[in-house]
């Protein structure tokens, strides 16, 4: 017959005694967010030993997801910063796996200075990164590369978004893509050579006319922009004689350019119109650059094989 104290141990036996080894053990209330135990036959008191990988996960998550620096995490685990800067290092980061479907692109590249940035694939139908790569350098085959990766990784491309760098539209219309050309940028384009806020009559007509990209097609547009050469024309052909130079030069240079820049990205602005799911703009991605930016100056002086890391795994979350 089982007495009562016996029964009583069999309710608590859920763990082991690290001191006596007998099952008499119970619940002893929780500290520093762990669970204590005490044993009911040596009055033993402990906590579970926590499990490395879990341990790291979890300062993983706080390091990325909720914006804690070493200091603050060390204070938690009452441990110091070194100890907890070799668990993030030690940590690898989960990349998702996306199953290879019909999607359209978003390309833009974000960089940390100089010479070292990241070159970022996004479909805007998964909201979703399908992959990204360390560059040096903006360059054009960095994008064929990229498109070559996804095909032949099973992804079926319907469509490329991009800021219309030099070169990239045409490389990529070469490999039998419909490329659309950003909204926002061809508008920034645009301000950049005539100013937010110009105080000539032509350059005032262009930039309203550039803003109503968004909410206009391309017959409209192309009318519209035919329109203000006719009218302005003649302004945009005066000429200067330079005296640095001691040549002749337009007077308006700067107004031509913006001009220029429409005309010739024209073929690719509505092109989001004839292929359903193409986005106009690269703004998913350039959320995505926000959000990476807040991040990382949070914990600005990371050396880039940890800066590296931090961008993996919010690229991929």
């Amino acid at each position: 017959m089982i007495k009562p104290l016996e029964l009583t141990f069999l309710l608590w036996d859920i763990k082991k005694c690290r001191k006596c080894g007998k099952k008499a053990v119970r619940k002893d209330g929780r500290q520093n967010g762990h669970q204590r135990y005490r044993c009911h036959s040596c009055d033993d008191r402990f906590q579970n030993s926590q499990r490395p990988k879990g341990v790291q996960k979890k300062i993983w998550h706080l390091y990325v997801h909720r914006k804690q620096t070493y200091g603050e995490i060390a204070k938690d685990f009452r441990r110091s910063k070194r100890w907890v800067q070799q668990v993030i290092d030690g940590h690898t980061p989960k990349l998702l796996h996306i199953e290879p479907c019909k999607t359209p692109l978003i390309i833009d590249a974000m960089f940390f200075g100089r010479e070292n940035g990241i070159l970022v694939f996004r479909s805007p139908t998964l909201r979703k990164n399908l992959g990204w790569w360390t560059i040096e350098k903006e360059g054009v085959d960095d994008y064929e590369l990229g498109v070559a990766k996804l095909r032949l990784a099973g992804f079926e491309i319907t469509g490329v978004t991009v800021d219309g760098r030099p070169g990239v539209l045409r490389r990529l219309e070469s490999l039998g893509l419909p490329v659309q050309m950003c909204h926002f940028h061809q508008i920034q384009i645009v301000t950049r050579y005539t100013t937010r806020y110009p105080r000539l009559p032509a350059a005032k007509e262009l930039v309203s006319l550039s803003r109503l990209l968004p909410e206009t097609d391309e017959a409209s547009f192309r009318y519209w922009l035919e329109e203000w050469h006719k009218k302005w024309g003649n302004f945009l052909d005066e000429k200067s004689w330079d005296e640095i130079k001691k040549r002749w030069r337009y007077t308006h240079e700067r107004l031509r350019k913006a001009y220029r820049s429409l005309t010739r990205h024209l073929p690719h602005l509505f092109m989001y119109h004839h292929h359903r799911g193409m986005p106009n703009t690269t703004n998913s991605l350039d959320g995505s650059f926000a959000h990476l930016r807040d991040k990382l100056r949070i914990h600005r002086g990371l050396r880039w094989h940890r800066k590296i890391k931090l961008a993996a795994e919010l690229l991929s979350s």
